[in-house]
């Protein structure tokens, strides 16, 4: 396991930190997962107030013992963005309480995504953060988040954070400018559910298998961001202990990406294009904003995965989290499109956008399912 300073906070944190939201079977397989985790050399634990029972497994999982002493564990825990001080102390101590603990190493902000939830910490409940810094509860402070990039980069600017969590993926590099003003900040930088969000590439589908061959796709996108050194840690969901192995191999491979890796990322890219043709979107975000709030780059990013590499079942759920997430994932879907035309102007690559959004509706349109924590 390689280690790397988490920003300004000055923390070591392992590569590849035990995001604790699938565990919830059971205490037993809670603490199990735990112990395999730390055992294996993960000293980076990070839960949240919204994860069900996993702030209270994790406490009785450090009570038991998890073979480390305390001070060689870091423990991050999230709350919901919220105006009001008093909320936030109350929020704390809660949690403070269900993980057994005398202080929190790191505190985040579970999901700053809009510009209200901005507003709120920086005009109300930051100051009961500083009170708890203060009375050393808390240690050190930063954000998750699934907003824009234009409220990520100010939400940075703020001043106010020493870290952040956030998607950024080779499938996904929309953030590459946020991941850059964070390092010049030298804040620390946290990749969220790169295995899940970015791409499912736990069960790649062939097509994908056999353009990163003789690499996995999964192994790929983490040597993708292992090897950049602006990052200090991979979230690692397992829900049991069995799921850290694969994952784990690469937990040394924090060198520069190899030839073979640069020439596989150059297949797939070759590919896209030729598969695509002149139907790929190339994310520039130009069509924004849309008079029927439909998320178009994300939509066309989501139809360009499935066509281009088949990776359709990705797709098709993130897709269906359009409409049903509120601020986690913004938009409408793209059969809302109602051919306005106020897009087609702004898109360099001249897309006839209203077809390739129907397009996308049709390839990927299905019931949805509850988040996971619901």
């Amino acid at each position: 396991m390689q280690y790397r300073k988490f920003g300004k906070t000055n923390l070591r944190l392992s590569v590849f930190s035990l995001g604790t939201m699938r565990y919830l079977d059971s205490e037993e397989n809670a603490r199990q997962t735990l112990q395999q985790a730390v055992a294996l050399g993960i000293n980076h634990l990070e839960t949240a107030r919204g994860y069900g029972k996993s702030e209270e497994y994790l406490g009785a999982a450090l009570k038991y013992g998890l073979g480390v002493p305390r001070s060689q564990l870091y423990i991050t825990t999230k709350i919901p963005p919220t105006a009001d001080p008093k909320t936030v102390r109350q929020w704390i101590d809660e949690s403070l309480d269900r993980l057994k603990l005398d202080y929190l190493d790191c505190l985040a902000i579970h999901g700053l995504n809009t510009e209200s939830h901005l507003d709120w910490v920086q005009n109300g409940s930051i100051k009961a953060v500083q009170q708890a810094i203060a009375d050393g509860k808390v240690r050190h402070f930063g954000f998750s988040t699934h907003g824009s990039l234009e409220l990520i980069l100010a939400a940075i600017n703020t001043n106010l954070f020493e870290f952040i969590n956030l998607h950024y993926y080779y499938f996904f590099q929309r953030n590459a400018a946020a991941v850059e003003l964070a390092h010049q900040k030298d804040m620390g930088v946290f990749i969220i559910s790169p295995a899940d969000k970015g791409g499912r590439l736990y069960t790649p589908p062939p097509t994908l298998k056999d353009l990163c061959h003789p690499l996995s796709p999964l192994e790929l996108n983490y040597r993708f961001l292992l090897s950049d050194r602006r990052i200090a840690t991979l979230s690692l969901g397992a829900a049991n202990p069995e799921e850290l192995i694969e994952p784990l191999r690469v937990a040394d491979s924090d060198f520069p990406l190899t030839t073979l890796e640069l020439e596989v990322l150059e297949r797939l890219q070759t590919h896209q294009t030729n598969i695509l043709g002149t139907d790929k979107c190339s994310q520039c975000y130009a069509c924004l904003p849309c008079p029927e709030n439909i998320n178009i780059p994300e939509v066309l990013r989501l139809r360009n995965m499935a066509v281009a590499y088949d990776m359709t079942e990705y797709a098709k759920y993130r897709y269906g989290m359009f409409e049903n997430a509120g601020h986690w994932f913004w938009g409408t879907k793209g059969n809302r499109c109602t051919s306005c035309g106020d897009c087609l102007p702004r898109c360099p690559e001249k897309l006839d956008i209203p077809a390739l959004l129907q397009d996308a509706h049709e390839r990927l349109n299905r019931e949805t399912g509850r988040r996971l924590w619901e």
